[in-house]
């Protein structure tokens, strides 16, 4: 999941389909300095392929990312060769340095699948925050928020290159949910299809405030955000 095949494409899909990652890190780094105005330095985990750490790079001192993906790494370094990106488990990782902000995005934290994984993703994060520092988590959806067998489809292009996508949701437990994936992807060369099945967890708001407040956080959760799912912000005591 996330590796090669869909690493290739995934910048062009989100870039057509008018996700801005520089608006979007421009809002997040506002948000950041409204609970921590002088924060420098920055962790981005799960940063995919880098795009939101590259332009959350131009607003700090110092930036860093965290990713697990090979695929997925391989184009973040080649984008940001200037900035260290990490090759690592969200659940589990452990860095030499603490950050003043940490974020995790685009709905990452809910690929973990079960909440003993949200928690700990949650409480790894936290521990490498400076006392005062933001942890930014962006979730999926809540259970109740959930639309059951959804479709959609979109067909992007550039550069010679068309790749269509098509997918649906399904509801397939009380917290969890499957999205199947299509690609085909044509170029003058030949024409490409592969698929992904993502198993993806509901965690209830409840659920992820708990997980903060387990990490030493106090913590909100602020409707809106980049996807429309929201955000939690979260700032470490002490």
């Amino acid at each position: 999941m996330f590796d090669h095949e869909l690493a290739e494409v995934y910048d062009l899909i989100y870039r057509r389909r008018g996700k801005d990652y520089a608006a979007e890190a421009a809002d997040i780094t506002a948000l950041i300095r409204r609970h921590r105005p002088g924060a420098a330095s920055v962790l981005d985990v799960a940063c995919g392929t880098g795009e939101h750490l590259v332009h959350l790079g131009r607003h700090f001192d110092h930036a860093e990312g965290l990713e697990m993906s090979a695929g997925m790494l391989g184009i973040a370094r080649a984008k940001a060769p200037n900035l260290t990106v990490h090759e690592a488990d969200m659940r589990t990782f452990r860095l030499p340095r603490a950050f003043d902000a940490v974020t995790c995005l685009f709905s990452s934290i809910a690929y973990l699948g079960t909440r003993e994984g949200m928690v700990a993703a949650v409480d790894r994060m936290a521990a490498h925050l400076v006392p005062g520092g933001v942890l930014i988590v962006e979730p999926w959806w809540s259970p109740d928020r959930f639309i059951d067998k959804y479709v959609s489809s979109d067909v992007v292009g550039e550069d010679g290159r068309s790749v269509a996508r098509v997918s649906r949701t399904r509801r397939t437990g009380a917290k969890q949910a499957e999205m199947e994936v299509h690609f085909v992807m044509a170029d003058p060369s030949r024409i490409h299809h592969f698929s992904e099945t993502h198993t993806i967890a509901l965690f209830t708001r409840e659920e992820h405030l708990d997980a903060f407040r387990r990490s030493g956080c106090t913590a909100e959760f602020v409707e809106g955000g980049p996807s429309g799912t929201g955000l939690y912000v979260a700032v470490r005591s002490g």
